[in-house]
């Protein structure tokens, strides 16, 4: 249920972001036939407000959301109930099928109850059409579908080069982008001018204005979609709670796109890019299958260094509630700040929000996400949390079982160094504001100082400062496109002919 101050005809999209400051209240409900009524009350747990009781009599506007879950019978024994997505990438308050009430006008008070009938459903979302530039993929993983023993999917965003169809017999290189879920073309592209007036998606128009341009590099450009029970977005590898969506990825979704377009299937046509939970993945990509892609171009990624998961370190803190060192003082951990330094979320309130939001680390948030990537399978079939939610008590049993699973990408390097070396040379790129909003900073400067001590690789560091927060980037899109597209190119073997993708 939310509540808010303010008129709306719609209250849905006022909640699950991490700067909201409307209140909701969640439970769990079990076999609930219709017609039958589910109760909130001062038991319930809210954020930011944690209780009913916190709410100070008066006029407020409600509306009831109803996130429908599945049942599960996984391969591996697990019985559990989680939300499918619909292709609309774990938006709970979008998802087709979900239930909601009218937003009605009430008064609160301590004796009253209020009566909200969640009789409407959100409709099912809306495939873009196909057009001479983009094109849409979508099949059930055979892979998926037996992990989770019900139909899974996969999909993919595909961006063709100017003068596709007129060049029959060329072949591109191809920019794998990773991304949180989107139907939207890669690479930043708007294909409609902005409104007269108006600077919204002017970038991303002046972008694809440069990549139908004539002397612009041709490449296919790909976002992947693989949205997952726990997230919208898998993090491109295996995981236990998960299932095998690297492998999902590497056997069935590439090898369909690249027999479907063409692409030069090669190493050094492959390349990756992706910022925040996307920079993570390409990182991790190049790191798990260096002799299949040609380099990554890796912005301000998720923690890539769990001794700096945000400003927590899980192997040897004991609450990520509080910074350690002091006696007397017990300072919260900041989990988001502006690029001034100003604290807006810390990782009680985001670890609130979570829990509010999904019980058993269903509230496909952030902190849960991760949960269901690097972590085990609790006992009861769900993600077993790395800290509990409500003390922030560290659990290092999961801590261990994260870095030991591969999932700390600087321990991975350094593990497997003596097969890595060789095949990464020139293949790491990764840039970061020094005033990450969520601290990501802090992860790849242990990244940078592994790879100082192998300068073999020449990976290369961007910083940007002063107050370069997340989602900084280096370049103007275009010429950041131009950039890998001259990296290709310098890494093509000697005597390829480059000119076919070149005209």
């Amino acid at each position: 249920m939310i509540i808010s101050r303010k008129e709306s005809t719609s209250l849905l999209n006022l909640i699950g972001s991490w700067e909201q400051e409307t209140p909701f209240f969640g439970v769990d409900v079990n076999s609930l036939e219709p017609g039958r009524p589910a109760t909130i009350d001062a038991k319930a747990i809210g954020y930011p407000v944690r209780s009913l009781e916190k709410i100070a009599p008066g006029d407020y506007y409600v509306q009831a959301l109803v996130n429908v879950y599945t049942y599960f019978h996984r391969a591996d024994g697990h019985a559990i109930w989680v939300h499918m997505d619909q292709w609309e990438g774990q938006q709970f308050n979008s998802s087709p099928g979900n239930l909601y009430s009218a937003v009605q006008r009430v008064r609160i008070s301590a004796r009253n109850s209020i009566r909200l009938e969640a009789s409407r459903v959100i409709p099912p979302v809306k495939i873009p059409p196909d057009t001479l530039w983009v094109k849409h993929i979508r099949f059930e993983s055979r892979l998926l579908t037996t992990f989770w023993g019900r139909p899974m999917f996969v999909g993919a965003t595909v961006l063709l080069p100017k003068d596709y169809d007129q060049h029959p017999t060329a072949s591109y290189p191809v920019i794998y982008e990773q991304g949180h879920f989107s139907l939207r073309p890669p690479l930043f592209i708007k294909m409609e001018p902005p409104e007269p007036g108006s600077t919204d998606g002017q970038v991303g128009y002046q972008t694809f204005q440069a990549w139908s341009s004539a002397s612009f590099p041709r490449m296919i450009a790909v976002t992947f979609q693989h949205p997952t029970p726990y997230f919208d977005d898998s993090y491109a590898v295996n995981s236990a709670n998960n299932g095998p969506y690297g492998d999902a990825i590497m056997q069935e979704l590439i090898p369909y796109i690249e027999e479907h377009f063409r692409i030069i299937r090669q190493p050094w046509a492959r390349v990756l890019m992706g910022g925040s939970t996307c920079g993570w993945e390409s990182l991790a990509l190049q790191l798990y299958h260096p002799e299949f892609f040609g380099g990554t171009f890796t912005g301000f990624p998720d923690p890539i260094d769990f001794r700096h998961y945000q400003l927590v370190n899980i192997y040897e803190d004991a609450n990520a509630f509080y910074a350690p060192g002091f006696e007397w003082l017990q300072p919260e951990r900041p989990l988001m700040r502006t690029s001034e330094g100003q604290v807006v979320e810390t990782e009680r309130e985001m670890s609130l929000l979570e829990d509010v939001l999904g019980s058993r680390g269903r509230s496909c948030q952030q902190l849960e996400a991760w949960e269901a990537v690097y972590g085990p399978v609790g006992g009861d079939g769900y993600p077993e949390p790395v800290w509990d939610k409500g003390s922030g008590s560290i659990n290092h049993k999961v801590a261990s079982y994260m870095r030991d699973h591969g999932y700390d990408l600087r321990v991975y390097a350094e593990q497997n160094w003596a097969r890595l070396s060789s095949q990464l040379t020139e293949k790491v790129f990764i840039w970061v504001g020094d005033m990450d909003n969520f601290y990501l900073n802090l992860a790849v400067y242990d990244m940078d100082d592994f790879f100082k001590l192998h300068p073999e690789a020449h990976a290369r560091f961007e910083y940007g400062r002063p107050k370069k927060g997340h989602g900084w980037l280096p370049w103007a899109p275009a010429d950041f496109i131009k950039l890998i597209g001259e990296h290709i190119a310098a890494h093509a073997p000697v005597r390829t002919e480059i000119s076919q993708w070149q005209y």
